[in-house]
Order: C-alpha cells, then sequence, then structure tokens
C-alpha cells in the first residue's frame, strides 16, 4: 500500500512539475520591418531549358528581396544566438523536406537542426543540382535528373548561413540556416516568425537576411509571450 501510495505522488509530482516547465516556456514573435525602399526585383530569364520556359513563359521575378504588403521581410531567418548555455537538443528525426519544383527551390530559406535529415526532392521532369556549401560541414554536389527522385543528406555542424545553389539553373539559390538547439524560425509573408517554447532567460536574438546582412538584440525572456522588432535598413 505505501508503495501504491509512494509511486502515486512521484508520478503527480512529475506531472506537475512538467506542467510547470511548459507554463514557463514562451513564444517569442520576432518582426522583421524595412526601413527605405528596396530596389526593384530583377527580371530573370529562363530560356536556357525549355522546360523552365515553359512553366515560367514570362520569365521570373528574383526572390533575394522580397517585401510584404506592411512593409515587412519575407525569409528572414531568425534564432537564438546566444543564451542557452551548454544545454543539449536532440535532432528531430522527422526530415526537413527541400523540393526543387517549377524550376525554383522550397523552401528558399530554413532551419535545421544538427544531422537532422534534409530530404531532397525533384518535382520537374528536367535535371535539377543541389550544390550545399557549408564552410564546418561536408559539402555535397547533386544531380537529380528524375521527377520523384529523393535524396536524403545531414549537416553535422552548426552553421548560419549555408548557401545551396543550383549548377543548371544559376537562378536557383536557397540558404539553410544549421542549429544545434530548436529555437528559430523564418519570416513570413507577414514579416513574423516565431520561436516556440523557449524558457525564461537573457538571450541574443539574431536575425539574418539573404541582401541585408544581420540585425541582433538582446531579449530577456519571462514566462509571458513578446515581440520584438530587428529592423533591416535597405
Amino acid at each position: 500500500m505505501k508503495k501504491f501510495v509512494l509511486s502515486s505522488f512521484l508520478t503527480i509530482l512529475t506531472v506537475f512539475l512538467l506542467g510547470q516547465a511548459q507554463v514557463q516556456a514562451a513564444t517569442l514573435t520576432i518582426n522583421a520591418p524595412l526601413e527605405g525602399v528596396a530596389p526593384a526585383p530583377e527580371k530573370i530569364k529562363t530560356d536556357a531549358d525549355p522546360k523552365c520556359k515553359m512553366m515560367h513563359p514570362a520569365g521570373l521575378v528574383s526572390d533575394e528581396v522580397i517585401v510584404n504588403s506592411n512593409n515587412t521581410l519575407k525569409d528572414v531567418l531568425v534564432y537564438v544566438k546566444d543564451g542557452l548555455g551548454d544545454k543539449k537538443f536532440d535532432a528531430p528525426k522527422t526530415p526537413v523536406v527541400f523540393n526543387q519544383q517549377g524550376c525554383q527551390y522550397s523552401p528558399k530559406v530554413f532551419g535545421i537542426m544538427v544531422n537532422q535529415p534534409l530530404q531532397i526532392v525533384n518535382s520537374d521532369d528536367t535535371l535539377h543540382n543541389v550544390h550545399a556549401l557549408p564552410t564546418q560541414s561536408a559539402q555535397f554536389n547533386l544531380g537529380m535528373p528524375i521527377k520523384g527522385m529523393k535524396l536524403t543528406k545531414t549537416f553535422t555542424k552548426a552553421e548560419v548561413p549555408v548557401k545551396i545553389k543550383c549548377e543548371v539553373h544559376s537562378w536557383m539559390k536557397a540558404y539553410a540556416g544549421v542549429f544545434d538547439n530548436p529555437y528559430y524560425a523564418v519570416t513570413d509573408d507577414k514579416g513574423a516568425a516565431q520561436i516556440k517554447d523557449l524558457p525564461p532567460g537573457e538571450y541574443t536574438i539574431e536575425a539574418w537576411h539573404e541582401k541585408y546582412g544581420t540585425q541582433s538584440q538582446k531579449v530577456t525572456v519571462t514566462d509571458k509571450d513578446q515581440t520584438v522588432d530587428l529592423k533591416f535598413k535597405a
């Protein structure tokens, strides 16, 4: 009977402590407003590949700078740069899917954890290439000539950013942020990104953009959700 009571007490205590940990974690929303006027997007011809030309008869427009309707930036990678100490985190087993579709990379900017699977897919009926250029992990350069083809790779060291380019179609570029923790996100079509379940503490939050570089800010996180702005200048 005593063992049963003790076991029940420990179970209740564990559930309580887990609940307290969940309550204490907060969501940090980061906005990426743009000050000034971004350059007009460059027009891209796709004539070099007849199948890309067929998909985009009027050509493409550069996605280096995407300004949202509320004058914020899309595809800004935001992450905790400092403040986690020596905490260790296991990589998810669920892969990040990186697609080649419509002669473009999708997503354009993404985060992934060290040793998390990166599933690379070719959804086009044309030859694509994925040439990843990390400096801390092994590079890879993959030809993918078949529609539906899938390959899986990993990055072994944290690094921001890792450029990915296509050696067949010069306009195709993407960027990965490789992290040893799960606290990162990418801004959406409202210029906002959410870092969820962040424990209370003092952190340096950094935001990286392909053209405008990095912005950072020290943030004190409590058990309350909050919003910060990391402004970029055109």
